[in-house]
């Protein structure tokens, strides 16, 4: 807790509680599902609880805004972020079963009441929402086709509605076609060595009726 507490050191005694939590909930549930890389489970504080906080140095969500973390996995970035934002309406999907079985048991675990999790594929998804996020599930001209009709159309942040994705490495290529992204260094925010190379990219999206 100490590396998280470094860089959110505000957090109320709810949120840390449910964080401190979620490395040995995660521990235990790999044991009998892989959803964490076995390589990361020791690691788990810095490459996926922080790593998903990093949306949360870009933008902090509001009261009543809707997210949606597709591809959501184990539940990254989506479980930190609602733990984050516990007024803030979260949609976890996957198309992988299993793993959102392993998601909900964790939300139940820990109470969170601001979590729906879905084993369903992104395309199928209905509703509409301020941000869509995820970790690297797939390229962004795809996931773009992904987020179709998705966008809500009232603005109630600082940054447009549209896609905060964490992406690694070099972004130029995958980028070209979207000149409106914006890249934000999560070594801005964080000292680990991990995140030298880890970026968000603000993607804004127009509202499609």
């Amino acid at each position: 807790m100490e590396d998280l507490l470094r860089y959110f050191d505000n957090l109320s005694n709810i949120q840390i509680v449910q964080l401190s939590k979620l490395k040995d909930l995660y521990k235990d549930w790999n044991s009998k599902i892989n959803v964490v890389s076995r390589k990361d489970i020791d690691e788990l504080t810095i490459r996926h609880v922080l790593h998903s906080l990093g949306i949360a140095k870009v933008q902090e969500f509001k009261p009543k805004s809707n997210i949606l973390d597709i591809g959501t996995g184990g539940g990254f970035p989506g479980i930190p972020l609602a733990i984050m934002f516990p007024e803030s309406n979260f949609y976890l999907v996957d198309s992988i079963g299993k793993k959102i079985k392993v998601v909900q048991e964790i939300v139940d675990e820990l109470g969170l009441k601001n979590i729906k999790a879905e084993h369903i594929r992104a395309e199928d998804v209905n509703g509409r929402f301020d941000f869509i996020v995820s970790r690297a599930v797939t390229k962004m001209d795809d996931f773009v086709k992904w987020t179709h009709k998705k966008i809500a159309k009232k603005q109630n942040h600082e940054l447009k509605n549209g896609i905060l994705y964490l992406k690694g490495g070099d972004l130029k290529e995958e980028l070209q076609n979207f000149p409106k992204a914006t890249i934000y260094n999560l070594s801005n925010y964080f000292d680990e060595d991990f995140f030298q190379t880890k970026k968000v990219v603000h993607l804004p999206l127009k509202y499609k009726p």
